[in-house]
């Protein structure tokens, strides 16, 4: 038994979705189900009841959950008294599901950057950056977030979002033709629910209401073959393969946008933390987000 199956274990746990898991610790998903076997094989009982549609905690797996997680806490703890005891701590960085390819290269010389394990939703690795868990976070994020956590933001990268249809037709779609989906589990989906909704009320998007976690993965695409209308992508599904039988559609009238940024708490007073912040956010410029023709919502704060 390892750490790192034990995080996986969590994953799978909080998301109840084994492509969804796979995604947000950046594994590729047989791999993810290869050793979610391997630790229900040396611990002696079944974690998961899994069929082709769903996926849920056995009786074994819920009772194990709360050991695993005060278990993995107490794995941090111990690394980060190490540190503190060799006299080097690295500079915490968390993420949901992207980082700049070149991370290491313009930090390297500034500061030891660790990234961590947690792959965890925008608001809640902001969450952690506020109450000291990280250093830094690169995530989606809010100006009336960074008020009520007492963090910084600066601009780190952005996505084009593009929307995702039926048919042969790969040409433009105005944003008011398309459907946003908006999914029940506010916990997971908290950050792109109130930037779909924002999309929805600023555009005419059609808002529709979904309880299957289907923002991404699989159950995306079975949405966007029941739907009549082209369906907008979200951020976690950027780099995902499309199935044969659906196509890409750019979205205009306005093109719209998913930043990226990198908080802080504001008052970090840390040379190496400050440091990683100008060695990856100095040279980013604007990324092209603020034309009359791009969609940023009212309460980004890298809208202007």
């Amino acid at each position: 038994m390892e750490l790192r199956q034990l995080r996986y274990f969590l994953a799978v746990a909080e998301e109840l979705n084994f492509g969804r898991a796979a995604e947000r610790l950046l594994i590729a998903g047989p791999s993810l189900s290869q050793q979610i076997k391997a630790l229900e094989r040396d611990l002696g009982v079944r974690l998961f009841d899994r069929d082709r549609r769903s996926v849920s905690l056995t009786p074994a797996g819920s009772d194990l959950l709360p050991y695993t997680r005060a278990l993995l806490e107490q794995a941090d703890e111990l690394q980060r008294r190490a540190r503190r005891l060799s006299g080097s701590q690295p500079v915490r960085l968390g993420y949901v599901n992207w980082l700049p390819a070149d991370l290491v290269a313009r930090t390297s010389a500034v500061a030891d950057v660790h990234v961590d394990a947690w792959v965890a939703p925008s608001h809640a690795q902001a969450a952690r950056v506020a109450d000291g868990s990280l250093d830094l976070a690169v995530c989606w994020v809010r100006t009336v977030d960074l008020d009520r956590l007492g963090l910084s933001a600066r601009l780190l990268g952005a996505d084009r979002l593009y929307a995702v249809a039926t048919g042969k037709d790969t040409g433009d779609v105005p944003a008011r033709d398309t459907t946003v989906l908006v999914d029940d589990d506010t916990t997971s989906w908290s950050s792109w629910n109130a930037y779909a909704e924002d999309l929805a009320r600023d555009t005419g998007a059609r808002a529709a209401r979904i309880s299957d976690g289907g923002i991404t993965g699989p159950a995306f695409f079975d949405h966007v073959r029941r739907s009549r209308r082209p369906v907008v992508n979200s951020p976690k599904g950027q780099t995902t393969q499309l199935p044969p039988d659906l196509v890409r559609r750019p979205v205009v009238a306005p093109r719209i946008h998913w930043t990226w940024s990198l908080v802080r708490r504001r008052d970090e007073d840390r040379a190496a933390v400050l440091a990683v912040v100008d060695a990856l956010c100095d040279d980013v410029g604007d990324l092209g987000i603020r034309t009359p023709d791009d969609w940023l919502p009212a309460d980004d704060p890298h809208r202007f």
